[in-house]
């Protein structure tokens, strides 16, 4: 399909404004190339619809006198795009330049003359030196998704050669050059149009990027665009949005994406840049729809473990608890008080929350006793990596520090209780953590776009996927 040729280069069309991005791409020579080999194909698909009206004419021929003739049934036999390149213009955008192209066709042909001769037969038509250059614009449309159209088209037929076979083949053949030149005419005619009409087929698959990506019931993902593209000499650097929201609710955070810039690079197709600020706004949205707590009960503990979530184990800990609520089994609700923040450093990705942990009794109708509330500051390793088409994480827990808040049952001694806690949050907390993360985040794409031999690295204030892109149909 044509619409691979472009695919990567206008993924994201940036609106002009103001607003630094929370995610950047990059597309390198790499990839203008793998664009221009998937998109060459396509066009060759595309000129092989050409079709040329029947037509007829006469000429006056010496010795012969006045020649009627008429082509019909023109067919494309072959057609050859053997030299092409696909070039970046620093500062404005792509061109697109073929040359030595040719086609060649097939049909029928009638002729009459000496006003009772006649004869027909078959002919071939070879066009050869046939050039093209275009320049590709890309606007936004009113969703932020990317539309292109071709401007500034130029189209040239070297030559035109018409060889009739049958009948007195022979002797028309000494005035085809007289039909040459209409053929050739009628053929330029329709490079451009085709050529225009194969860039305005991408339009369709564009609408297909992920403007609003939806992750799940809390979050949704924008990557609209904000600012125009970059293009040097080496690459085009793309800038997006890269904003988490909580689904239908777009509400900004009390932060914005700070500037950042990727290094200039060249081994893969494609560059990912993620910042910091993108990352901050997932945790944003997580904690305000409240999806960053969970009940703790004694079910979720393994078997296996000698500390249980019961009067009788915190009692070793809190001997007042035993003695007010002898026997009864205890209910946990961690959650974050606030925003987590998340920071890049090289090869270190850190997850610092401040939370509430508050311990409650089951009455036998049910119903929960509060005993006390905790504070808990927690300090996070997370390993990012691609899986499939989303970026994906991991946590392990680095630290954790606790202190009273609220005591329903008398003081006690809080580091006491470090021990069930660090078990509760290594056991269940983050394993249920890492379950909900290792699902991912979806990356911008666009129609059916797969990443290949993709590597990733943390970087200060922000993660670099590179990788190299296939489309299948």
């Amino acid at each position: 399909m044509f619409q691979c040729c472009w695919l990567a280069l206008v993924a994201f069309i940036p609106l002009t404004l103001s607003t630094n991005p929370g995610v950047k791409v990059q597309l390198t020579q790499k990839g203008l190339e793998y664009g221009r080999q998937l998109g060459i194909a396509s066009i060759q698909r595309k000129f092989r619809t050409i079709k040329i009206p029947d037509f007829s004419g006469s000429e006056r021929i010496s010795p012969i006198g006045k020649v009627q003739y008429s082509l019909s049934n023109l067919q494309i036999v072959d057609v050859g795009l053997p030299s092409s390149a696909l070039g970046l213009v620093p500062g404005t955008g792509v061109r697109l330049s073929i040359g030595n192209a040719f086609i060649n066709l097939r049909g029928n042909w009638r002729v009459k003359y000496l006003r009772i001769i006649k004869d027909s037969g078959s002919f071939d038509l070879n066009v050869n030196g046939l050039s093209i250059t275009t320049t590709i614009v890309i606007k936004s449309d009113d969703t932020g998704r990317p539309e292109v159209t071709s401007v500034g088209c130029a189209a040239s037929v070297g030559s035109a050669k018409v060889k009739f076979h049958g009948g007195a083949s022979w002797l028309y053949n000494l005035f085809s050059k007289y039909i040459d030149k209409a053929l050739k005419n009628a053929l330029q005619k329709q490079i451009c149009p085709l050529v225009d009409d194969a860039v305005s087929d991408l339009n369709p698959a564009l609408k297909t990027l992920n403007v609003d990506a939806k992750v799940d019931k809390y979050a949704e993902i924008e990557y609209s665009m904000v600012s125009s593209p970059t293009v040097s000499n080496s690459s085009i650097e793309l800038n997006l949005k890269g904003e988490f929201y909580n689904t239908g609710k777009h509400e900004e955070p009390p932060f914005s994406p700070t500037a950042f810039s990727l290094p200039p690079q060249t081994n893969s197709m494609l560059y990912f840049g993620l910042s910091t600020f993108t990352a901050n706004s997932a945790a944003f949205v997580y904690h305000k729809a409240g999806a960053l707590s969970e009940y703790i009960t004694d079910d979720m503990i393994p078997k296996s473990s000698p500390i249980r979530l019961n009067t009788r184990t915190f009692g070793a800990f809190i001997p007042q608890l035993a003695k007010l609520f002898p026997g009864m089994m205890m209910k946990l609700l961690v959650k974050t008080e606030k925003s987590p923040i998340i920071t890049f450093e090289p090869n270190n990705m850190t997850v610092q929350a401040v939370g509430l942990v508050t311990a409650y009794v089951i009455q036998p109708n049910a119903t929960l006793t509060p005993l006390f509330i905790l504070n808990l500051e927690t300090s996070v390793s997370a390993r990012v990596f691609v899986s499939e088409m989303r970026l994906a994480g991991a946590v392990t827990l680095n630290k954790m520090d606790l202190t009273l808040r609220t005591s329903y049952v008398g003081d006690f001694q809080v580091k006491s209780l470090n021990k069930i806690l660090q078990m509760v949050l290594k056991l269940v907390v983050i394993p249920d953590l890492n379950v909900q993360l290792a699902k991912g985040y979806p990356l911008p794409t666009l129609g059916k776009m797969k990443l290949v031999s993709t590597e990733l690295q943390v970087l200060k204030d922000y993660v670099l996927i590179a990788t190299d892109v296939q489309f299948t149909s």
